[in-house]
């Protein structure tokens, strides 16, 4: 099975185009520290070149070949940014990181690709590795609570339309969605109807599963790979992580010693 950001590579810059409310949030935290940023599971450099576009210098790591292959033209594009953006294609589970990082950020649900209680450990604990004394690393994910409120009906959802630039093509996206509630997993089914002049549909099916992680464990996790929670937000304007908010924005730094 091809992997879920192959498939929808070329849908993904015009889908994401109006996700920037945390854009803010991540220049503000890199104007607090100092040295380079990680970008993990980067993708087509939406974090990335804005904070790059700054001024910073930023690492981006993704195993997509195609999510890297858009990002590389829109970095050729901007001779600005060459210097100020490194593009990995790896495994942020296996492949080497090349340097230290004042900070690293998992943006918008990228800790929830990992499957397994075990394995977000494992990136806790190498991150923490990488991270610069006083670094901060910042974690994006849903409430979970909020979502395990929801009931799931099995119904198919309009997310949204857009238009896909390089043909013109109007795309409905839409999504079928479940929770295992016992293994904290979500599994999507998203659905890409790209309708071309002639009014033919193609369509892409491309399956996702996404793993939820509760406040608690989330500091246990943080506690045992040796970094302490400093922060948690319930969205991207900073306000508290409590009751009904749609976010759970973790910030940690290396525990004290």
């Amino acid at each position: 099975m091809a992997y879920f950001y192959d498939t929808i590579a070329r849908y993904y810059d015009p889908e994401n185009d109006d996700v920037q409310d945390d854009l803010i949030l991540y220049s503000a935290l890199a104007e607090q520290t100092d040295g380079l940023i990680l970008d993990v599971g980067c993708g087509t450099g939406r974090v990335m070149f804005h904070l790059a576009t700054e001024g910073h210098s930023v690492h981006g790591i993704d195993r997509s070949p195609e999510m890297l292959a858009r990002a590389r033209r829109k970095q050729s594009q901007r001779p600005d940014l060459r210097e100020r953006c490194t593009l990995i294609e790896g495994d942020i589970l296996s492949d080497p990181l090349p340097a230290r990082y004042g900070l690293i950020i998992l943006p918008y649900n990228t800790f929830m690709h990992l499957h397994e209680g075990d394995q977000q450990q494992q990136v806790l604990i190498k991150l923490k590795s990488v991270l610069d004394d006083g670094g901060i690393l910042i974690v994006d994910i849903p409430n979970a609570g909020e979502a395990f409120a929801t009931q799931d009906d099995g119904s198919l959802t309009l997310e949204r339309t857009f238009t896909e630039p390089e043909t013109g093509h109007l795309v409905m996206q839409q999504s079928v969605s479940r929770i295992d509630r016992t293994q904290q997993l979500q599994y999507i089914s998203w659905i890409y109807d790209e309708i071309d002049a002639q009014n033919v549909v193609r369509r892409t099916l491309a399956p996702l599963t996404l793993r939820y992680v509760f406040p608690r464990e989330m500091d246990l996790m943080l506690a045992a790979a040796g970094l302490r929670r400093i922060g948690c937000y319930g969205d991207y304007d900073e306000s508290p992580f409590e009751g009904e908010c749609p976010r759970m924005i973790v910030l940690a730094q290396k525990a004290r010693a």
